[in-house]
């Protein structure tokens, strides 16, 4: 899991075999219909090869989200530390409004993972 735009909000990533990516956003809603609404966005596609993660969630309330980028080792000592992983890349946001119309919002991010309770899972 890793952090995702706002406090609170979040990014769960699994790798299957074979590089594919499964995974979530879960949000807060931002437009009036959904103020403050707690949303979680599926993951449409997503892969994992060289090094590389891109996924594309699914539509949410004319809202989806496309991210380019890759792990990286962060700060954290130990897995029980925030941000013992990141991940950097391009996260842009699509919005379709009522005429059809697609906007684009590309921004720079970097998610830290969060600490892991490492006496309830098996290893690495």
């Amino acid at each position: 899991m890793y952090s995702f735009l706002k406090e609170g909000e979040f990014l769960q990533i699994t790798i299957e075999d074979a590089g594919q990516v499964t995974g979530f956003v879960s949000r807060y809603g931002d437009d009036a219909s959904d103020r403050g609404t707690f949303i979680d966005q599926f993951f449409k596609e997503g892969k994992l090869a060289g090094g590389k993660l891109t996924f594309a969630t699914k539509t949410v309330h004319s809202v989806w989200y496309e991210f380019q980028g890759a792990f990286e080792r962060g700060s954290g000592k130990t897995h029980a530390d925030e941000a013992y992983y990141l991940l950097k890349g391009t996260l842009t946001e699509f919005r379709e409004a009522a005429d059809k119309k697609v906007t684009a919002n590309p921004r720079a991010v970097t998610f830290k993972s969060f600490p892991q309770d490492r006496g309830a899972t098996s290893g690495d």
